[in-house]
């Protein structure tokens, strides 16, 4: 009999949250990474993940969930979940580093009758181009003495409504019958199942979901720039479209996207797409609009100072909220890096208002935190809204601020505020 029900591979922002909810339904739950202080915290009772409390974590604990180095817990696991980063190289080509070295990992540890799944998001054809070779190695064979399968994962961080539980799974696996294992696992803890016929369905779905969003994001990026100068309110316009019932959904400007789904996954599309001899021209087209979105954040700050016949070099800066989404600690990819390089490469003096980021970087050059707001305001020359964390006291911008920037489209514009 095997020791666990379960073991995660990868203990991050979409591992933990998985391992939550299957501790919760009662079953017996590792969680495997090679970051020693992430084990540590975790069986220390400290959690390091938005959408996971200490309590939460207390309870994982109590109900017997434990977090290892040792990699031979895989071969005591019944279903084993890979959940490991798939970032972008320099090159911005799929990195599957990681992907691979779980999967020879499982291989090392394979025994007949595992459930492997993937749900690290990748190119189609990753889970029976890279991953089954990878598992076969073990001598045994996919479909016959093992199953396996990919579901993407669709962890939205910071979302109050839709957690694991309540969001529809998506599932593909390399025959039926993995299909069908995979589905039964996870119809455990999950609400409800959306079994495709194949994995490469399945890794699919997860890239037009993210290229859906990341193009539409384009759409509107674009429509704002030229609308400035066209004189138009684009905000009031995207709220008049959205009044209409059907064919419509809303999106809005922004300083860039962040995160780690939409500003990476397009890229693993258009990666696959190019191997047959032609390029993904909307994906492509999206990405050039978004990436170009910092940098004109930072030509509409210089405009503002202009009109106070300021420069950008030694004016005081307050960037307010640098994460990559509200009400999160999760800063990866976020569109704040970018604009803040190239506002200090201008020369302009930045501070931060941030409650869920304690200290913060830019290549190497650590930026001064500021704890209070309206201080904050009204020491600058100028501020710019990047997220609106809930926390944030609006009014208190509207009122003390000198020149504000609002990325957001939520305060009020005036002689002193400009939208994006």
């Amino acid at each position: 009999m095997n020791e666990f029900d379960l073991a995660v591979i990868g203990l991050g922002y979409v591992g933990m949250p998985l391992a939550k909810e299957a501790a919760a339904a009662g079953l017996r739950v590792a969680g495997l990474d090679v970051d020693a202080g992430k084990v540590d915290a975790l069986n220390a009772g400290r959690s390091y993940i938005d959408d996971l409390t200490d309590a939460d974590l207390d309870r994982m604990l109590q109900n017997g969930f434990t977090a290892t180095l040792d990699e031979s817990v895989l071969a005591r696991s019944r279903t084993i979940v890979i959940c490991v980063p798939t970032p972008l190289d320099e090159d911005h080509r799929p990195d599957l580093s990681s992907v691979e070295g779980a999967t020879s990992a499982v291989a090392r540890h394979l025994t007949a009758g595992t459930l492997v799944v993937l749900e690290s998001t990748t190119y189609p054809g990753t889970t029976d181009e890279i991953a089954r070779p990878l598992l076969e190695a073990s001598g045994l064979v996919a479909g016959r003495d093992f199953h396996l399968a990919f579901s993407p994962e669709r962890i939205d961080p910071g979302n109050a409504k839709y957690g694991l539980r309540n969001t529809p799974k998506v599932v593909g696996g390399f025959t039926a019958e993995c299909r069908d294992r995979a589905t039964a696992f996870y119809a455990g803890f999950i609400e409800q199942i959306v079994p495709v016929s194949g994995t490469r369905e399945a890794e699919m779905a997860k890239l037009l979901e993210n290229t859906y969003r990341h193009v539409n994001i384009a759409l509107v990026n674009e429509m704002a720039i030229f609308c400035d100068e066209l004189g138009i309110d684009l905000w009031e316009s995207i709220e008049a479209a959205s009044t209409k019932p059907f064919g419509f959904q809303k999106f809005l400007p922004g300083p860039g996207v962040g995160g780690h789904c939409i500003p990476v996954d397009p890229s693993y599309l258009s990666y696959r797409v190019r191997r047959l001899g032609y390029p993904f021209r909307f994906v492509e087209l999206a990405q050039e609009i978004n990436e170009r979105m910092p940098n004109y954040v930072v030509a509409r700050i210089q405009r503002l100072l202009n009109k106070e016949r300021k420069a950008v070099n030694g004016s005081k800066v307050a960037l307010l909220g640098v994460t990559y989404k509200p009400d999160i600690a999760d800063e990866r990819e976020t569109p704040a890096l970018p604009l803040a390089r190239a506002l200090l490469e201008l020369g302009a003096e930045l501070v931060f208002v941030d409650p869920y980021v304690k200290k913060w970087q830019v290549d190497g050059v650590e930026v001064p935190r500021r704890e209070d707001l309206s201080a904050a305001v009204a020491e600058a020359d100028v501020t710019v809204l990047l997220q609106q964390h809930a926390i944030f006291d609006l009014s208190i911008v509207e009122e003390r601020a000198g020149l504000v920037l609002d990325t957001r489209g939520v305060l009020a514009e005036g002689d002193r505020v400009e939208r994006l």
